[in-house]
């Protein structure tokens, strides 16, 4: 290779390398905000409760970064949280960058509800397979979750103010 051909390679490569660190930036700072919006503007201090800011951030009230496994590459690159799969209401229903499934309404009361939706093949929630869903990814039968759905590693406590906030997602249809 001439040295012109090297020096076009260098360029090359020195703006590839610039634009990747540059969305990086821009991932890490939120600019680029690959998943829906949680509340309109809240900081964190804004949250009533600890499963609110759980919901709407990924982090407890004590500011610690819920860990997970599992999820798209996405959601370790820019964090995320339920609400920037599910929805700021619960509701679900649009797909997400790098996933295989459309996230469900997972609203206290439709997930509790007897009567299924077309195509739901389980019984219906409890807390209990609530709690099995978050940190397993399994629903009520047993069967696996979509595997974008993270397996989130979260205390007791922050598991139990997660679903009394799930409860305040009820609304009407």
């Amino acid at each position: 290779m001439d040295s012109r051909n090297t020096w076009i390679v260098v360029i090359v490569a020195a703006v590839l390398v610039g634009l990747a660190l540059v969305c990086c930036v821009a991932l890490g700072s939120g600019l680029l905000l690959w998943t829906r919006p949680s509340v309109g503007g809240l900081q964190s201090q804004d949250y009533v409760s600890n499963g609110q800011t759980i919901y709407f951030t990924g982090r407890n009230q004590q500011g610690q970064r819920i860990p997970f496994d599992g999820a798209p590459m996405w959601l370790y690159m820019h964090g995320g949280s339920c609400a920037s799969c599910h929805g700021a209401d619960g509701r679900g229903g649009a797909p997400v960058m790098m996933g295989t499934e459309i996230p469900g309404d997972i609203r206290y009361h439709h997930l509790i509800d007897e009567e299924h939706e077309e195509g739901e093949e389980h019984p219906p929630f409890t807390d209990e397979t609530i709690k099995r869903a978050i940190t397993l990814g399994l629903d009520p039968a047993g069967e696996p979750l979509d595997l974008t759905m993270p397996r989130w590693r979260m205390s007791d406590q922050d598991l139990d103010d997660l679903i009394e906030f799930l409860k305040t997602l009820d609304g009407d249809d």
